[in-house]
Formats: C-alpha cells, sequence, structure tokens
C-alpha cells in the first residue's frame, strides 16, 4: 500500500521529540507538507526540521503552548497564511504529570495535565475546524491512549484527559460528519520513547511492563506513525468518530490470560 499525503497541509503539536517527531517525518515522507509545533525546544524542533528539508519536504516550526488558547489561534492562523490552509491536525501534545494520589495532588500540576491533554486539543480543533468546515474537508487525529479505557492509579490528570479526549473526538465527528471532516483518536500502549526511557532501560521495571502487553514488547514510533499517516489519508475514508488502538494488545488486559 502506497500511502500519499502529497499537497496536504499536516499540523502535528508537540513534534520536537518522540511520538509527534515521528509522526511529522513519517507525514512528511508521504509527501504532506509540514507543520511542526513545539512549545520550548526550539533547537530541537530546528533540527527536525532541517532534516525533513534535507530530504525535499516542506515544514515551518512553529511555537506555541497549546494550554493557551491565544497560542493556539496565533499557531493556526500562522500555519495557514503559510500554506494556505489546513488539511491534516494531529493533536499530539501531551505529559502524564507527577504520579500522585488524589488526596496527595497538587491541584495546580493536576490541572496543568488537564489543560495540556485535553484542553490543547480542544483549542486547537476549534480554530482547524473554523477552516475545515468553510473549505467542507479535512482531518483531525487525537493522540489518546490505552489509558483512555485502563485506569492508572497515581495519574488520575492523565487517564481523566484521554478519556475526555475520546469523547470530545466522537462529539466533534457527529457534528461535522456531514461537511467531510473525519474526527478520530488513535490510542498507542507502550512505545519505546525517549520520555519512558527510564522504564524500558531497567530490567526490573521493563519485565513488570512486558507482562501486561500480549505481543510481549514494546511498540516502537515508526508502529504508530504509519497507522496515523493510513488514517489520516484517503485510504482511510470511511474511519471516523472512533479510536483505534495501537498497543499489543495492552487493552486485552493480559493478567487474564490465564483465567480470572
Amino acid at each position: 500500500m502506497d500511502i500519499s499525503l502529497k499537497g496536504k497541509r499536516a499540523l502535528i503539536t508537540g513534534a520536537s521529540s518522540g511520538l509527534g517527531e515521528v509522526i511529522a517525518k513519517e507525514f512528511a515522507a508521504d509527501g504532506a507538507k509540514i507543520g511542526l509545533n513545539y512549545h520550548s525546544e526550539a533547537e530541537a524542533a530546528g533540527k527536525i526540521a532541517s532534516e525533513i528539508r534535507k530530504n525535499g519536504a516542506s515544514v515551518l516550526a512553529l511555537q506555541a503552548d497549546v494550554s493557551d488558547a491565544g497560542s493556539v489561534e496565533v499557531m493556526i492562523n500562522t500555519f495557514v497564511k503559510e500554506w494556505g490552509g489546513i488539511d491534516i491536525l494531529v493533536n499530539n501534545a501531551g505529559i502524564d504529570g507527577v504520579r500522585s494520589l488524589v488526596w496527595e495532588s497538587n491541584i495546580s500540576e493536576w490541572e496543568k495535565v488537564v489543560k495540556i491533554n485535553l484542553f490543547g486539543p480542544f483549542y486547537c480543533a476549534r480554530e482547524v475546524l473554523k477552516y475545515m468546515v468553510a473549505q467542507k474537508s479535512g482531518v483531525i487525529l487525537n493522540i489518546t491512549s490505552v489509558h483512555e479505557n485502563i485506569p492508572w492509579s497515581g495519574y488520575s490528570g492523565y487517564t481523566a484527559a484521554k478519556a475526555g479526549l475520546s469523547m470530545l473526538t466522537k462529539t466533534m465527528a457527529q457534528e461535522v460528519g456531514s461537511l467531510g471532516i473525519r474526527i478520530m483518536s488513535l490510542a498507542p500502549g507502550a512505545i519505546k520513547t525517549p520520555i519512558n526511557q527510564s522504564v524500558w532501560n531497567n530490567p526490573e521495571t521493563l519485565g513488570n511492563l512486558l507482562k501486561k502487553i500480549p505481543l510481549g514488547r514494546m511498540g516502537e514510533c515508526e508502529e504508530v506513525a504509519r497507522v496515523a499517516a493510513f488514517l489520516v489519508s484517503d485510504y482511510a475514508s470511511y474511519v471516523t468518530g472512533s479510536t483505534i488502538f495501537v498497543d499489543g494488545a495492552m487493552i486485552d488486559y493480559s493478567n487474564f490470560t490465564h483465567g480470572g
């Protein structure tokens, strides 16, 4: 299958490292023009943008704090002014926050996690849809997590935000379906990225993690990025309002493999 995003204008948030970086590179390789959003990692974003340009694709690095509605508005307007419109938005920016049980939580830290993981995608989608509704086309892909379904003690802000983002996805898809716009979620499981290196570099914590994954291994960013490219492409033209899990079947609760 030869996925083509030629001529598509795609904005990926949180693209200065990890999964967002790999998605941006995958989309660029498939022919898309890239808006590469970053929060504070200007140098890293610049290097990624240079790599993409060297491979012949067009890219625009855009600084914005997705948890700030005004910052998001400026970013989207800058993107549209540069490329003349927008065809794809990937809401990837997110954090899991500091582990803390609910009664021990720092309110400002909890709110920060929710603002980035739920308010951020809402702010971005709100601005982007103004253009997509007018042109009657477009795709929004929200990166959620297996934790939109699986509880995770100590990370109530993260799980609540991801579950909320799943329902926001469904609701927005319902609102814009008749306008030729598709909106869906992609939920990664345990993916090997720099942010969780302390887990997969430690034999004990890695072993504990692998027990939760029926495939018996962590996923690679490229495996998620290829699914993302398919979902935003015309090959997935009848997919909307759903969450697609890329998780090695972690969502299947592998602890029950041998019975209850």
